[in-house]
């Protein structure tokens, strides 16, 4: 397929897509007209005696003053210049690819007054992988996320930098200037409302939650996988997973987990040899995971629509609506998508707080398991301790759960008094979504080992398949070994998606 920036319709996939180069993208002939018809109408206005804001006046608290003609194109690359004011270390270069990606969609819905010109610059550095270094701290998320989309568009004038290879510890940059003539390419001079055009919106914002949201789905359906894993470890009930149970109380996730518990639990001989025992139930990180991990899976279907609102979305300030009227207002504030990401750091978060405790009940010693998952506790601590970097991971993500949204310190000469803080929002869900892979990766090494001792007991083939792929990498404890390295691989297969959490794959 070809999406047709401006005119059709991106979602998490198609965006993730581009970004990969598996969907190619265009401008058509009527995004063309959009982009050219809302120009003219900047150009009139810029021509014009009457005050319009950002278009022939100052910015922020100077915008009852106006600005000649003449002096249009250097204010728009003085906006630039000193806006571009961020601090700490680079964002990942695949989130600054996504930040030009969803921002060229927006400005081609023609509501924002740029120059095609500008536009074509913009798909060239998609199309050549000339993406721009970020600083990932200094947005507060309501004028826009001002500071990182200044250094997302400043090697357009020919500063700032261009990352020269992936974004990692040993990466480099180039100067944007000299990266420019090595493909002949000329900085452009921006003309009347550009600057702001270009810096204002939440595509920072916008392009972490795509990033935390891909990470975000695979994770959910892991944490089902890891679930079930560790109640076959334990040879759990599957009676709270039952149909008829969650038909009383039908919130979509719980449904969705139930069902995904069931096909887990598929054919497993080990399950079916724990059918008459006398456990009457068992503890709640057992028995509510439809209820724990569907609470969090329709925390991410929120965050997902309102984050597909926003891509298809105009984010910047004035909207230019026709040859007469610029509106202002607060379309780039980071709110709508400020606190749903709060939200969804919690569910995050919450996963991982229900695996640790299944971690710790995997080490108890109870049902036919050995204390620590070792027959030879005592001069052998065996899997003890890695249930406290689980425990240190959980804390970590708790304090990193306080709502950035529920914030605001004003800025601007109180003229941008409130503030959404949205861009410390995505950036700590996606802290929390990286500790989450490290316990879940800890958890499945628990759930395989103490798979083990249910031997010769088989359990589905989809489990023994995940349990096949830890095998691989991670072999059984049988006596005190550094387990590092086991943690590490564990780890990388996590990252990797290494495993295989499609529970349709179950029914074929």
């Amino acid at each position: 397929m070809t999406f047709k920036y401006g005119i059709d319709h991106l979602d998490l996939d198609i965006v993730n897509g581009i970004a990969n180069g598996s969907i190619q993208a265009e401008l058509c002939q009527e995004a063309l007209n959009n982009i050219n018809t809302s120009r003219q109408r900047v150009e009139k206005m810029a021509a014009s005696n009457e005050a319009v804001y950002g278009i022939n006046t100052g910015f922020g608290p100077l915008c009852d003053t106006q600005i000649t003609p003449d002096e249009t194109n250097l204010l728009q690359k003085n906006l630039l210049i000193t806006h571009a004011v961020g601090v700490g270390e680079p964002i990942d270069k695949a989130i600054s690819k996504l930040m030009l990606i969803t921002k060229v969609h927006a400005l081609s819905q023609g509501f924002s007054g740029i120059r095609l010109e500008v536009v074509e610059r913009m798909l060239a550095f998609i199309d050549l992988d000339l993406i721009p270094v970020v600083p990932e701290q200094g947005s507060v998320g309501a004028s826009g996320d001002l500071a990182p989309l200044s250094h997302l568009f400043l090697p357009l004038l020919g500063e700032g930098e261009f990352w020269a290879s992936e974004s990692g510890q040993n990466a480099k940059t180039v100067p944007a200037a000299q990266a420019l003539a090595a493909h002949g390419l000329k900085p452009l001079d921006l003309q009347a409302k550009e600057g702001l055009a270009l810096i204002n919106g939440t595509q920072f914002i916008l392009s972490h939650a795509i990033t935390a949201l891909t990470k975000m789905r695979y994770l959910l359906d892991l944490a089902d996988l890891t679930g079930a894993m560790s109640i076959e470890g334990m040879q759990g009930s599957q009676s709270p997973f039952r149909e008829e149970l969650h038909a009383t109380r039908p919130f979509a996730g719980n449904l969705e987990v139930a069902e995904r518990m069931r096909l887990f639990f598929k054919n497993s001989q080990n399950m079916s040899a724990h059918t008459d025992c006398d456990r009457v139930q068992d503890p709640y990180s057992l028995r509510c995971i439809p209820q724990v991990h569907g609470a969090s899976r329709n925390a991410y279907n929120h965050l997902k629509e309102l984050a597909e609102i926003e891509m298809n979305s105009v984010t910047d300030n004035p909207i230019v609506i026709s040859s007469e009227e610029a509106i202002s207002g607060g379309s780039f504030h980071g709110q709508p998508l400020a606190m749903v990401l709060d939200y969804a750091s919690i569910a995050a978060a919450e996963l991982g707080n229900i695996s640790d405790r299944r971690c710790y009940l995997l080490l108890e010693g109870l049902h036919g398991l050995p204390r620590l998952l070792t027959t030879s506790g005592g001069l052998n601590s065996g899997m003890m301790i890695p249930q406290y970097a689980t425990a240190a991971l959980v804390t970590e993500n708790k304090s990193l759960c306080f709502p950035p949204s529920a914030d605001s310190v004003p800025t601007s000469m109180g003229q941008e008094d409130h503030v959404s803080m949205g861009s410390i929002s995505s950036r700590k869900l996606n802290q929390i979504l990286g500790n989450l892979e490290k316990i879940l990766a800890i958890e499945l090494m628990y759930a395989a080992q103490a798979i083990d001792f249910r031997r010769p007991n088989k359990c589905s083939d989809l489990i023994e398949h995940n349990f096949q792929v830890i095998r691989s990498k991670v072999s059984k404890l049988e006596k005190d070994r550094l387990l590092k390295p086991d943690i590490d691989a564990m780890i990388t297969l996590v990252k990797s998606q290494a495993f295989n959490v499609n529970v349709k794959s179950a029914v074929n």
